[in-house]
Formats: C-alpha cells, structure tokens, sequence
C-alpha cells in the first residue's frame, strides 16, 4: 500500500500542480490560455480514455505487472516534462505522466477492497482519501514555492525521488492479490470506448476557445456521446465486457457514482479558478496564493484517517449529509467574493470547503463500491474512476469558459480586469453552488451498503 500511495499521490500532485503555472507557462510557450489549459485538460482526457481500459487489464495482468508500467511511464513523462523545451513536447509528457496514473489509481482501489474487509475498507479508503485530497491540495501550494525560488521545470524534478522510490519498493514488497483470467481485449471496445470519451472531453475543452456554437465542438460532443452508446451496446452484447455495465443495476452505485462526480467535478474546478481569482483580481503571488490554500489542505488530510475510521464505525450518513452541507456553505462564501476580499477569509472558506469534501468523497467512493458484489469491483472501480476524470475534464473546460464569457462581458462593461476577474469567478462559483445543493438532496437517499454487504456475507 506504502508504493501504491506514494504512486497516487505523486500522479495526482501532477494533476494540479500546473494550475498554478499556466499563466507563466502560457507567456514563457507563447500560446493562448485557451491553449496552455490542455496541459491540465489534456491530462483529464488521457485518464478518461484509458481509465475504462484498466478494468479488463487488471483482470488479465498481475498486480505486479500493472504496477511496474504504471511506475514506468510515470518516470518517463515526468523526466520528458522537465526537459521539455516545447509546448508540445511538455502536453505529450503529460499525456504519459496521465497514462501512469491511470493505472496506478484504479489499481489501488483494486488492492483496498480486494485484502481489506467490509469493515475496514472505510479505514484504507481513509488513508486513501489523504491522498486523493492532498496530492491536487498541496499541488498548487508546493508549485506555487517552485516558481517563486526556481524554474518551473522542478515542479517535475522534485517529484522524481518519490517515484524512483516507489518503484524500487514497490518491486520488493507488492504481492499479486488479483485473480488473473486468460480474457481477450475486444479493440473495437477500445477504439469505440477512446473515441466516446475522448470526443466528448475534447469537444468540451474546445468549446471555450472556438465557441459552444461552432460546428467542429457539437459535431465533437456528438460523436462522443455516439461513441458512447455504442460501446456501452457492444459491452452488453460481449461475454467478457471491458466494464460491465450491470453494475448500474445496483441504485446505490448509481446514486453514489452521481454524488461522487459532482464532488470530483467541484473540487477541481474550485482548484483551477481559485488561484486564478488570487492572483488576477486581488494581485497575490503564486507562493502566496498556495500558502493561503495550505491550511485547509493540511487540516483535510490529517482528517482523512479519522473521517475513515469513523464511516467503519459509524456509517455513511453521519458524515455525508454534513459534509456535503458544508461544501454548499463554502460556495456560498466564495460566490460572494470581490476584490476586497480579505485572504484571511479564503483561507476560512477553504477550510470549511475541504473538511466538507474529506467527508464527502472517500465516503461515498467507500460506500458506492460497497454496494457491488466482489466479481464486480473492477469495473465498478474503473466506471467511478473514469467518471471522476471525465467530469473533471469537462467540468475545468466548462467553468473556465464560463468565468472567461462572465469575464470578458465586464470588461466590454468598462470593468478593470480585477474587477472582471473576481465577477467571472464568483459567477462560476454560484453555478457550482447549485450542483452542491443537489448534492444535499442525493445524500438523503443513500443508505449503509457496508451493513448490506456484511449481511449477505453471513447470509452466504
């Protein structure tokens, strides 16, 4: 678990690392905003096309196996990163960095609900959760100390040590725990399961730069959502599915899997927009900016554990309905938010915002898989981590594009930038207010699944 984690947290640490620099990296490349922002979509959309792959692979390849690429390819793009000397050098690194993560994310749940009882899981997924949060919480934090003192190319260089020792751990000490299958890949199911997700999220991060108008994006977001239908058809005619699909047959998978992608979807939105908030309208620097986010990052990871003991001992309900009451309080703050806003008031709203999310999302992940018979974790790990990605994709393109329209119409308005900047973010924010609420509502409907699958257990 030690290699698996340390893996997670350096691929999720490159998730949102970037966000900080992409103003610095868009003048030091020479691109657009609209184009620097694929160095963070780019990354959403390699997870969301090869996430629903490892499903099928963690059933064919050993646990050993899919660690080892998982470490491979994270080192490669991680050292190609730091020595890119291009934009299109440095998004194809990311590409790689992606696929290493896409691996290694999906394969940790796996080894969670494979050794560790019902009873337990909320304890591991915890720990898990601590990564989950902190890896994208001090991304922009440590990055934003990286760009004061040193080059960007280090944000890449100092997460170098943390892989290599990963990999020589992990080659010692991570058993195979998953049951292996001589299973055929269906590359139709591939191809048709790359083009459904990867058009969808191309079409939506294309929408801010051309237009949610322009033929190229529906034309994108068409074939996508085709593509879709298509492989979840071929899915449901194949004996061996790359996802099976029936895990949509249990109501408490489904309600969770919805909670879980508005949490996922709000959480890296709130991490794209916020520092951008910062240092555009209140004129903070990046340092500044990550250590003001610092407090809130800390104070939900040293939680994380606890929150997971507790949904052991406890159950669901105690900690989701509150928590997800307390992100809709931190988006009512922040939608607020103008360019008097005090940084001691960020700080307490970030706060609130990540207690709120440390409760939600290690514990609706925790009891939506629960609600799974065993046969079925694979894919109910890949379809979650798959919708976390993609949502997270199109969320980011979705919210920037609306800050960017919110922004330039004050501008033409006769607004200053700071001013233009703060009236885009808070609007994006008050739309991510009204996804929270719904989120309210949802959790009323969840119930115990860890009592559900103890039961069938002694029933069995």
């Amino acid at each position: 678990m030690t290699a698996l984690l340390i893996a997670g947290f350096v691929g999720l640490f490159s998730e949102t690392a970037l966000n900080i620099a992409l103003g610095k990296l868009g003048n030091i490349f020479n691109v657009s905003p609209t184009t620097i922002q694929w160095l963070a979509t780019g990354y959403f959309l390699t997870l969301g096309i090869l996430v629903p792959v490892t499903g099928i692979l963690m059933k064919k390849f050993t646990t050993r196996q899919m660690f080892l690429t998982s470490l491979i390819l994270s080192i490669i793009g991680t050292t190609l990163a730091a020595l890119a000397p291009a934009f299109g050098i440095l998004l194809a690194a990311r590409v790689i960095q992606a696929a290493g993560l896409a691996i290694v994310l999906p394969l940790t749940q796996n080894v969670i609900f494979t050794i560790f009882p019902p009873e337990k899981r909320g304890g591991a997924m915890g720990i898990m959760g601590l990564v989950i949060l902190a890896g994208p919480a001090f991304g922009p934090t440590l990055a934003g100390l990286i760009l004061d003192t040193m080059s960007w190319h280090w944000i890449f260089w100092t997460t170098m040590p943390f892989l290599l020792f990963s990999l020589v751990f992990g080659s010692f000490f991570i058993p195979n725990v998953n049951e292996t299958r001589d299973i055929s890949i269906d590359f139709l199911s591939v191809a048709l399961s790359t083009i459904g997700f990867g058009s969808v999220v191309f079409g939506f991060s294309s929408g801010g730069e051309r237009g949610w108008t322009d033929p190229f994006v529906i034309t994108s977001i068409i074939v996508g959502i085709l593509g879709l239908v298509l492989f979840a058809i071929r899915q449901k005619m194949m004996e061996s599915p790359i996802l099976n699909l029936h895990a949509f047959r249990f109501k408490q998978f489904s309600l969770g899997l919805t909670m879980n992608i508005i949490t996922f979807l709000s959480m890296l939105s709130m991490l794209v927009l916020l520092p951008m908030f910062m240092q555009l309208s209140l004129k903070v620097s990046p340092f500044v900016t990550g250590l003001t986010l610092l407090p809130g990052s800390i104070l939900s990871c040293l939680l994380a554990p606890v929150i997971g003991k507790m949904f052991d001992k406890y159950g669901p309900r105690v900690l989701i309905t509150p928590g997800t009451i307390l992100v809709v309080v931190g988006y009512v703050l922040y939608s607020q938010y103008g360019t008097g806003t005090a940084i001691w008031m960020i700080v307490m709203t970030h706060i609130i915002m990540n207690i709120g999310i440390g409760m939600v999302l290690p514990s609706v992940q925790t009891n939506t898989l629960n609600a799974l018979p065993k046969q079925y974790y694979p894919d109910g790990i890949a379809i979650t981590q798959t919708s976390q990605q993609v949502s997270g994709a199109v969320g980011i393109a979705v919210m920037v594009s609306i800050f960017a329209s919110q922004q330039a119409s004050s501008l033409s308005n006769g607004a200053s930038l700071s001013v233009a900047t703060a009236d885009g973010v808070a609007f994006a924010f008050a739309l991510s207010l009204g996804l929270s609420i719904l989120n309210i509502v949802l959790s009323l409907f969840l119930r115990d699944t860890q009592q559900t699958v103890q039961t069938e257990k002694r029933a069995g």
